[in-house]
C-alpha cells in the first residue's frame, strides 16, 4: 500500500456548518483510493471479501463511493471504515444486512453512537487478548465461551476444536481463538437439540474431505512457489469457502423443507 493510502485513526475532518458527513465521522472523507486498496485494507482481517462483494454493498447503499473522471469508484478512509463495520457485523452478530443498514442510518443522523476502533483489529473476541492467545490455545476459550473446562477439553478430544501452529503469529492465532469461541458457543446451543461432540465429528470430517478438495484445485498454483501465485491460490480458496458455504446452506434448507 502505498503512503498516499495510510491513515490515521481519529483524524478529524471539519465539517460545513449545519452539516454531517455520513458516519464514521471521525476519519476523512477524502476519496483517494481505489477498490484495490480498499481490498489490500481489508482482506487481513475478510480473507473473502471480493471486487463483487464490496460492489454489492455499494447496491445495497451501505457504502457510497465516489466517482472518478472516467467513471471509476474511489473510496476514502472513512468508506473503508464502513465497510468494515459492515462486515464485521455479519461475520461476528450474524445480522442481515437490512438491520445493519438500519444502524448505519441511525449512526448517520447521530441518534446512535457507538465506539467504533478503528485500522486492523487483533484482540479476538470474547475477551481474549493476542498475547493470551499466542501464550494458550485451549486454557481461555472456556471462559471466554462462558462455558466449563470440561466441555472445551470434550471438544478438544474429539477433534472438534484442534491446535494451531504457532508460527501463525499474533494476529491469526487471535483469528483463531475467535474462532474458536464461536465454535465453542455453537456447539453448545446445538447440545440443547441432543446434538452432541460425537455428530460434530461427523460433521467435522465432512469438512475436513472439503477443505481437501479446494486445496487440491490449487495445487498447479501453490506448486509454482511464487507469491504472485499463492496470492491467487488463497484468493480462490476464499471464494470456494464462500460458495461452497452457501451451497451447504441450500442443501439444509432444502432438506428442512421436505420434512416440514
Amino acid at each position: 500500500m502505498s503512503p498516499a493510502f495510510k491513515y490515521e485513526a481519529g483524524q478529524e475532518e471539519p465539517l460545513p456548518s449545519g452539516s454531517r458527513l455520513p458516519w464514521p465521522h471521525n476519519v476523512s472523507h477524502t476519496a483517494t483510493m481505489r477498490i484495490s486498496d480498499v481490498l489490500g485494507l481489508l482482506r487481513a482481517e475478510f480473507p473473502a471479501v471480493s471486487h463483487s462483494k464490496i460492489r454489492f454493498l455499494e447496491d445495497q447503499e451501505l457504502v457510497t463511493p465516489e466517482r472518478s473522471a472516467a467513471g471509476y469508484r474511489t473510496f476514502s478512509p472513512a468508506d473503508v471504515e464502513r465497510l468494515r463495520y459492515v462486515l464485521t457485523e455479519q461475520r461476528d452478530r450474524y445480522l442481515p444486512l437490512k438491520v445493519i443498514k438500519a444502524k448505519l442510518t441511525q449512526l448517520d443522523s447521530g441518534v446512535l453512537d457507538i465506539e467504533h476502533p478503528l485500522g486492523p483489529r487483533v484482540v479476538a473476541s470474547g475477551g481474549l487478548t493476542p498475547a493470551q492467545a499466542e501464550a494458550s490455545e485451549f486454557e481461555n476459550l472456556a471462559a471466554a465461551a462462558g462455558v466449563t473446562q470440561a466441555f472445551v477439553d470434550e471438544l478438544v478430544e474429539a477433534g472438534i476444536l484442534r491446535g494451531h501452529p504457532r508460527a501463525l503469529g499474533v494476529q491469526d492465532l487471535a483469528g483463531h481463538a475467535r474462532r474458536d469461541v464461536e465454535i465453542i458457543k455453537i456447539a453448545q446451543a446445538l447440545q440443547a437439540f441432543g446434538i452432541d461432540w460425537r455428530h460434530l465429528r461427523s460433521m467435522r470430517a465432512a469438512a475436513d474431505r472439503q477443505v481437501n478438495v479446494v486445496d487440491q484445485s490449487v495445487q498447479h498454483l501453490t506448486s509454482k512457489g511464487t507469491s504472485l501465485a499463492l496470492g491467487e491460490a488463497n484468493s480462490a480458496r476464499a471464494e470456494m469457502a464462500e460458495l461452497l458455504i452457501a451451497l451447504h446452506g441450500h442443501w439444509l434448507r432444502d432438506g428442512l423443507e421436505e420434512l416440514a
